[in-house]
This record gives C-alpha cells, structure tokens and sequence, in this order.
C-alpha cells in the first residue's frame, strides 16, 4: 500500500528511503535495510520508515530486527494503520488478534480501489461473485416468471460492486456496505446499488453503521463475498446478518479455506482463513441452517490457488 511511502518530512531521509527501495525491488534487502537505517536516523519518528524497515529486515533473515523495528512502527502509529500488529504476530512476536485495526484494512482499501477490479479480476482471476451467485441460483432459483427473487438484497463488504452487479437484477431493492469511502464511491459510480453507506463489520450491531435509521429484519438475501477473510473472529458479522435477515432469508458468504486445525488463522498475505467447523458453529450458534456448502479455488495469489468455500445458510421462520 502507498502508506509504507509516506514523506518523511526530511528531504535527505526520503532521498536515502528512495534508494533503499530500489536496492530491495533489485533483491539487496540487506542493503536496502542499512540505507534505510540511515534514513531514519535523520527521521527517528517517520512510523512509515519503521514499517518499511521491517520488511527489508524480515527479507534479510533478520527476524529480531524486523521484530525491533514493527515495534516501534506500532509505538508511532498506536492506530495502526499498517497492520503492523498483524505482522508481530505472524513473526510469533505477539498474539494473534482476532480481528485487524479497523483503520488499517479502511486505508488498504481505500488505496486499493482504483485498480481493485483490474487486479483481482484480470490478474487474480478472482470467481467469488459469479460462484457465489451460481450458488445462490441452483438453490433459491428463480421467481415462477423468471425475474425478480430477492424484494430486498444487503451486501456486506460490498467493495466497488462486483458481486452487486451480479445479483442486481434479481432484486427490487440493492444496499451496499463498506468501510471504504473510496471504494463505495467506485461503486456508486457504476449505478448499481440503490443505497450505499459505510460501515465496519468488526463492530457489534449497534455501532457498527449497518443499522441506525434502517430497519432490522429488512433483508431476505444477505451476501459477505470474499469479505471475511478481513476479519478474524466473526460473531459480529453474524450478528449483524441474523439482525438484517427476514425470517427464511438467506445468507451467502466466502471464506478462505483454513482446513481442519484451527476455528480461524492468521495467513503471512494478512488475511484470515477460517475451518468448515468454525463456520458450521457460528451458524448453529447464531440460528441459522446450513443449506449449502461448495470446496473451491477462489483467487490466485503469486502465481498459487487460493481455495476457500462458499456457504449458503437460512434464518428459519
């Protein structure tokens, strides 16, 4: 993210930054941490400098002075916006979180969304908005006249539309949802949405933007399309969804496939995995039926397949 190259504020550190950046994208981490070592100590307090550091000293092996410098990142920015907590924990330097600074995955997406579609679309060949329709269509179907099936649809983690624009059209009424300005406005610009507005799902119901002064029970179809893979522990997201669901309404959602260990797991791309089981008791928990379950790849990510699975869960009447 274009965060970790924030200004300095000192012409000479960022000049030394520069070149250390170049060294690294040439494959010299080791010289690339030296340089920016040298940079910092013209701007002790640059928090971006620090997080940049640590990423060249992880790539140099040196796992203690990238532990070091990730600290002292999260001591000038207690916010987090780097996720630099994210990155102690998978260098086993502190706990897993179960979730991610709110802050952090509202800027990484924030930063991401001009090139959002271009990436995952045509570079990581990203199919969770057309598997997860298909899902939605072989078993909810379509109305007896072959149109309309859904009176009122609520994406979660909507992004810049791309599951919106495939079940937009078998629904009388579409909101969307997202922590990312920048991304609702993408989507607002593509027309597909009724309603669009933010908010941040790691939050409970009632502060979480979801609500306010929209109803509750409003929703018969609530989707989560390769949105839950930024959170970690997701009773809030359930929560929220048995809120929203009319009674026999749906819930479809992705997840990235953590297999048969833990409930959900931490992964070095900083996003979350959660196991089969761990989704089967959050439905038994917060009421709701399994309908249907699909094992598939979801992504690419350098150059492997990501496998996740899509659900498909009902509020009982």
């Amino acid at each position: 993210m274009t965060l970790n190259q924030l200004s300095s504020g000192d012409l000479i550190a960022d000049r030394r930054a520069d070149y250390a950046k170049m060294l690294a994208e040439g494959g010299e981490p080791a010289s690339a941490a030296e340089l920016m070592a040298q940079a910092l100590e013209q701007a002790p307090n640059w928090a971006a400098g620090w997080f940049r550091l640590a990423d060249y000293e992880e790539k140099s092996g040196r796992k203690e002075a990238a532990i070091e410098a990730l600290r002292k990142t999260l001591a000038l920015s207690p916010q987090d916006i780097f996720g630099a907590g994210l990155k102690l924990a998978l260098l086993g330097a502190a706990a897993m979180p179960e979730q991610p600074p709110s802050l952090y995955v509202e800027r990484l997406f924030d930063d991401y969304a001009d090139r959002f579609d271009k990436a995952l679309v045509e570079k990581l060949d990203y199919t969770v908005p057309q598997k997860l329709a298909a899902l939605i269509q072989s078993h909810i179907g379509q109305s007896h006249t072959g149109g309309l099936i859904f009176e009122h649809v609520t994406d979660l983690g909507c992004g810049t539309g791309l599951f919106g624009e495939r079940i937009r059209d078998q629904a009388q009424f579409l909101e969307g949802f997202d922590i990312s300005i920048n991304m609702l406005a993408k989507a607002e610009a593509k027309s597909t949405y009724d309603r669009l507005a933010r908010a941040d799902l790691s939050l409970s119901p009632e502060v979480s933007g979801i609500f306010g002064n929209f109803a509750t029970a409003r929703a018969d179809l609530v989707s989560a399309a390769d949105v839950l893979m930024y959170l970690g522990n997701l009773d809030s997201v359930f929560d929220i969804t048995t809120r929203l669901l009319t009674p026999q309404g749906h819930f479809a959602f992705s997840v990235e496939d953590a297999g048969d260990g833990e409930e959900f797991l931490l992964r070095p791309s900083l996003r979350y995995a959660h196991s089969e089981t761990y989704v089967r008791g959050l439905c038994a928990t917060h009421g709701l039926e399994l309908v249907a379950m699909e094992h598939t790849v979801i992504r690419m990510d350098a150059g492997e397949p990501v496998f996740g699975i899509l659900f498909l869960a009902r509020k009982p009447a």
